[in-house]
């Protein structure tokens, strides 16, 4: 499968593996950033063990002069310091893909596999210029005469990741670094046939180098640039890295970040901060998700607004904390007792994690009730290349807060906190205000906070819950492709790169395709992703999960669009994987064509 339309421009991938602990990370880290500051576009994802050493762990780059957005199921070039790491990857190497091993664990191919081993003394060259330990180093500098980069980037990495130690120490590392590079050179001039194209240097942000960020990060800075002054959180992968970003920075504009002692004190301390006017969040995934399930009925049933970020992995249970999964959705959707509605939001990139950021905490208090942010591995932990940011996209909207006039509620007893309105959201005190209301009880209640049980009053106030989530302002679908598709490819979250690269080549072989990516869950766009439905010969729903939980919804709002006449839209298939690894771009190459070809449904690699 071609990954641009000029061959000679095709990304390439990079991927280094070793034993867990072994500096895999750090290695893959700092090849994929200096790409980035090169100006290529970079896609970067390791896969990793739940657990802090041992077990293979191996980490991708993958980089190109156009925009990259989806890993690649092949290696171009497999860095191997140990034979693990060729046992459980040589399988995915590219037709001409090259294995640059370590000699000194004396590298084997297994049996009946062909491929071109070339064996470098990595760890005698770290002696031998420095110390052992920096084989990592030298694993870089044969890279880059393989990728024809200069080593100039790696040196000006080295210098600042070893400042403190001082010159002999990053000056031991350059000198590992050279000496690889120039052992490749001297032994292996054609470079495999590998070479990565000169950036067009358009990957640029407005202060200069592009950004090179997880979905985490993006999420957490644009919560600080929204107003959000309280997170609190109980770490947990692959959500933990939000905690940290905003213990680390919350203090910097006067807010606070608390790590708590479980999940159930999280979203009590986010909720009661937001009860009391403060902006707050809290961030976990699926086993956090399920235990904070009952404080966000209270939440809705109160009108409080609250952020919360689900960054979903495997599961059930403890399921694999460290492999993606999108198996959390009905959980978000539907997870809480009683009738219930909430904002889900799903952004697929880590650009799309920063506006969302900033939209949700407006939903939140323009609303009054939870929002909810439905990341996934891929999309938390994922590195990409991000051109740039505009902060100043979404302006902070605090919604009703009651007036002074308000406030006096002239005709009424107390203030009318839970106000029957025709949107469905009334005026908001907060705490403080003389007038106001105080009174927040998870009981049915009536228009002043106090509880009641009258059957009219129970109606009413259901009905008025629900009319304040039915339609918000937010961009619910993006849409790209074909206005009358062979094929329509709709998901969520992390798979929109996929999603995207698969349709630039399936319209290179001639068959129309659009994508539907759908960046809001709830309330569901059913109208408007309808009708793109009905323009379409086929359908393909691509998410992570076993049980095909968005594919659910989709035939749900079809359903009650066309009132029950489902013969009016096309046929609906689906790629559906749940293996714990990413979705890849010729995944759903494949899949379109044995649905066009077949009328088949097919399940992921």
């Amino acid at each position: 499968m071609a990954d641009v339309t000029d061959p000679g421009m095709r990304p390439i991938t990079w991927k280094v593996g070793a034993e867990q602990g072994q500096g895999v990370e750090s290695t893959g880290s700092m090849m994929a950033l200096v790409l980035n500051r090169m100006g290529y576009y970079v896609y970067a994802y390791r896969q990793f063990s739940s657990r802090i050493k041992g077990g293979h762990s191996n980490y991708s780059v993958r980089a190109g002069a156009d925009v990259v957005t989806a890993p690649s199921h092949e290696d171009d070039i497999l860095v191997a310091l140990d034979q693990e790491t060729i046992d459980k990857n040589v399988q995915r190497l590219a037709p001409k893909g090259l294995i640059l091993a370590d000699s000194e664990f004396k590298p084997r191919l297994p049996d009946g596999v062909e491929a071109e081993l070339f064996e470098v003394p990595l760890t005698e060259i770290a002696s031998s210029e420095g110390e052992k330990i920096m084989r990592n180093v030298a694993a870089l500098g044969a890279s880059a005469y393989l990728l024809n980069i200069p080593l100039d980037g790696f040196e000006e990495a080295l210098k600042k990741q070893f400042a403190r130690k001082g010159e002999k120490v990053w000056g031991a590392n350059i000198a590992v670094l050279r000496a690889a590079y120039d052992y490749v050179r001297r032994n292996h001039p054609d470079r495999g046939g590998f070479e990565l194209p000169r950036p067009k240097g358009n990957v640029r942000s407005g202060s200069g180098t592009a950004l090179f960020m997880t979905g985490n990060d993006a999420f957490a800075m644009g919560a600080l640039v929204a107003g959000c002054r309280v997170m609190a959180g109980y770490p947990i992968t692959p959500a933990s890295e939000i905690l940290s970003y905003m213990e680390s920075h919350l203090p910097l504009v006067g807010g606070v970040a608390v790590q708590t002692e479980d999940e159930l004190a999280a979203i009590m301390t986010a909720v009661a901060a937001g009860y009391a006017g403060v902006r707050a969040m809290t961030a976990t995934s699926g086993p956090g998700l399920s235990l904070m399930q009952e404080i966000l009925g209270l939440a809705h049933m109160c009108e409080i607004p609250v952020v919360l970020v689900d960054c979903q992995r495997g599961g059930p249970s403890t399921g694999m904390p460290t492999k993606p999964e999108q198996s959390d959705l009905w959980a978000m959707l539907f997870g809480t007792h009683g009738d219930t509605q909430r904002i889900l939001l799903a952004p697929g990139s880590p650009e799309e994690a920063f506006y969302d950021a900033q939209l949700a905490f407006n939903l939140a208090e323009k609303h009054q009730c939870p929002v909810l942010v439905a990341l996934d591995l891929s999309v938390s932990l994922d590195q990409r290349t991000v051109p740039g940011l505009e902060k100043d996209r979404f302006p902070i909207d605090r919604g009703l807060i009651a007036t002074e006039e308000e406030l006096r509620h002239e005709g009424h007893p107390a203030f009318p906190r839970y106000l029957k309105t025709e949107s469905g959201i009334s005026p908001r005190s907060i705490p403080g205000q003389p007038g106001g209301q105080y009174l927040a009880t998870g009981a049915e209640h009536s228009i002043y906070g106090w509880v009641s049980e009258h059957p009219k009053n129970r109606v009413e106030m259901v009905e008025k819950r629900a009319r304040k989530v039915k339609k918000i302002d937010a961009q619910a679908i993006i849409y790209e492709g074909s206005e009358d598709p062979d094929v329509l490819m709709i998901g969520f979250g992390s798979p929109r790169g996929a999603m995207s690269e698969a349709a630039k080549e399936l319209e290179r072989e001639g068959i129309r395709t659009a994508v539907a990516h759908l960046r809001v869950l709830a309330p569901f766009p059913e109208e408007e992703l309808a009708e793109y439905v009905r323009r379409a010969k086929r359908v393909l729903v691509v998410e992570q999960n076993a049980n095909g939980q968005l594919e659910l919804l989709i035939q749900a709002a079809l359903f009650r669009q066309a009132r029950g006449a489902l013969d009016s839209y096309p046929p609906v298939d689906h790629l559906r994987k749940f293996n714990g690894l990413p979705v890849f771009p010729i995944e759903i190459v494949r899949s379109v064509k044995e649905a066009l070809q077949h009328g088949s449904q097919r399940q992921a690699l």
